[in-house]
């Protein structure tokens, strides 16, 4: 049977933000097609870890955290084989920041209670057309996900394998697809708006810092994220002291640029200094670039679902249709974040539960539908794996929270549901609830929490899963592709490291399955906290660290 999800954009489209959650409670609890999910086998209790130097692999690590570059850093490692069976631990049980490899915990949710074949849809909803073409009211565009309205290639590709000089998809080519599918059904002329629907408007989890939010790695978090919810700022250089030409990709002029850059004879391109203010829609761009050398970065769109109504008005014009009014977003404001631990860590009272999709109820009103769906949830998940991408793992986080959280409240926090059936579904694994906290989907806040011991548990987990050769798949690998494409490339762990990475500030993890000697594969976590800031050292030694598990094993 499909896997269902409550899709809370869509309930944005049919009611106001006063009354919404109220009925959306109403008709999930009168729901009588709700699905409970069985819980998971539980993992085996917890077994000692083999720690010291007494073993060889142990003696070769104290060896190689004795170097006084990383001494002073704090280590945490499990080893163990693919059944959970304990091989080597080092403050296995302590808690450090994980990073990027928070994304283990939150695809692996996903894959298992979502399904890897399941998908959302984006829709965009009108009342019919008039004999002259024309919509009474407005144009509402709802998501409920999908993070690849894009130009991305899907399924995923290795970087090079695409042929050279073949031209970049455009990233609005879904928006276009989108406003096509409304000239298509005889719309020319709209009266009202463009309006896009949020899911409560929560963009920013806690613990992501203020230095980290412009830029495309830090991008809100909306239901609707066209292109990643980020625009690529290029700045070429001019003749030599004479200004710079920059620009935006896509550009549809929702932000106006304002530049002061000068072109310079030498120095580095990091003398490009972006920045924006708060509730501003200009950018402003200051700096030297150097001849010959252009500036390329990501910069986060501030209000997604603005930006997509946006982008949608442009497209619509685009095939003919004209729009009377003007472009909005509706934001309906979550919870009280004050609220997010015991919320996140209220057990769910019925267990992991699929909750019905109340989609078609709620466009009753607006009858004409033009919907794109997503790619698959394994697709996105090898995408997010691979190169490691924050948005969407904060869009999966959601999705499960929707899904799964369950809250008849008016209002909650999308990032306290979804972190609420992570918990749920990894304490029912067997995995100890003491041993992780998480505030994100992604790893870029700075209050997740997790012990190794939780990451090689989830890691021999996952392996007994129909789910597994999917999700292993979509990990980096040494020397390959992904995160590690430029790791290991010259050792005998190329091709045979499967792992995730994680570097937030002065923390930095690798977790995954490696290739041994013996020709069997192991289960590791490495995580470093508060090493010296500004020393890579500790990045070299956790390479030698996997090198030294796979030869000893």
């Amino acid at each position: 049977m499909p896997y269902l999800e409550r899709p809370l954009g869509d309930t944005l489209t049919a009611m106001t933000a006063s009354r919404s959650f109220v009925l959306v409670s109403t008709l999930i609890a009168c729901a009588v097609s709700a699905q409970s999910v069985p819980p998971p086998p539980a993992l085996v209790a917890h077994v000692a870890f083999p720690t010291g130097a007494s073993s060889p692999l142990g003696e070769q690590i104290a060896n190689l955290l004795a170097d006084p570059a990383v001494s002073r850093a704090h280590w945490g490692i499990a080893v163990t084989a693919l059944d959970g069976t304990p091989i080597y631990g080092l403050d296995e049980g302590k808690l450090f920041r994980p990073a990027s490899t928070n994304k283990l915990f939150t695809t692996a949710t996903a894959m298992a209670l979502l399904g890897p074949n399941s998908t959302v849809k984006t829709t965009v909803s009108f009342q019919p057309p008039a004999a002259n073409g024309t919509v009474t009211g407005d144009v509402t565009l709802v998501g409920s996900g999908d993070a690849n309205l894009s130009g991305r290639t899907i399924p995923f590709v290795r970087p090079g394998t695409v042929a050279a000089g073949q031209p970049p998809a455009d990233p609005l080519r879904y928006i276009d697809e989108l406003a096509a599918g409304v000239a298509k059904a005889g719309v020319r002329h709209v009266t009202g708006d463009v309006v896009a629907s949020d899911w409560p408007w929560e963009p920013y989890p806690q613990g992501w810092g203020t230095d980290d939010l412009l830029w495309g790695y830090g991008a809100p978090v909306s239901n609707l994220a066209i292109d990643d919810n980020e625009v690529l700022l290029t700045v070429t250089p001019g003749a030599l002291h004479e200004p710079a030409t920059v620009t935006l990709t896509p550009d549809i002029g929702y932000y106006r640029i304002q530049s002061t850059v000068k072109t310079t004879e030498g120095g580095s391109p990091g003398g490009v200094v972006p920045h924006r203010d708060a509730g501003e829609k200009i950018l402003h761009v200051d700096g030297l670039v150097p001849v010959g050398h252009p500036y390329v970065t990501e910069i986060a769109v501030d209000d997604p679902p603005a930006y997509a109504a946006f982008a949608l008005r442009k497209k619509l014009e685009e095939h003919g249709i004209t729009v009377d009014g003007t472009v909005r977003a509706r934001h309906e404001f979550a919870g009280d974040p004050d609220n997010f631990l015991q919320e996140s860590k209220t057990p769910l009272p019925v267990g992991l539960t699929r909750l019905p999709t109340i989609v078609d109820y709620l466009h009753g009103s607006r009858p004409v539908v033009v919907t794109h769906v997503s790619p698959t949830l394994a697709e996105d998940v090898m995408v997010t794996l691979k190169v490691s991408q924050n948005l969407h793992a904060e869009m999966m986080l959601r999705r499960l929270g929707h899904a799964f959280g369950a809250d008849t409240g008016e209002q909650y926090s999308t990032f306290a549901q979804g972190a609420r059936v992570v918990r749920q579904w990894l304490m029912d694994a067997g995995i100890d609830g003491d041993d992780f906290t998480f505030y994100d989907g992604s790893g870029l806040s700075a209050k997740d929490v997790v012990t190794p011991r939780a990451q090689v548990q989830l890691l021999a987990y996952a392996t007994k899963q129909t789910w597994f050769p999917l999700w292993k798949a979509a990990l980096p690998v040494g020397g390959i592709d992904g995160t590690l494409g430029s790791r290991f490339k010259d050792s005998s762990l190329k091709g045979h490291l499967f792992a995730k990475t994680g570097t937030l500030g002065e923390s930095r993890a690798l977790a995954g399955y490696v290739d041994c000697a013996s020709g069997r594969q192991v289960i590791f976590s490495i995580m470093v906290d508060d090493h010296a800031p500004g020393n890579p050292a500790d990045h070299g030694v956790m390479d030698k660290i996997v090198a030294a598990i796979a030869a000893a094993n």
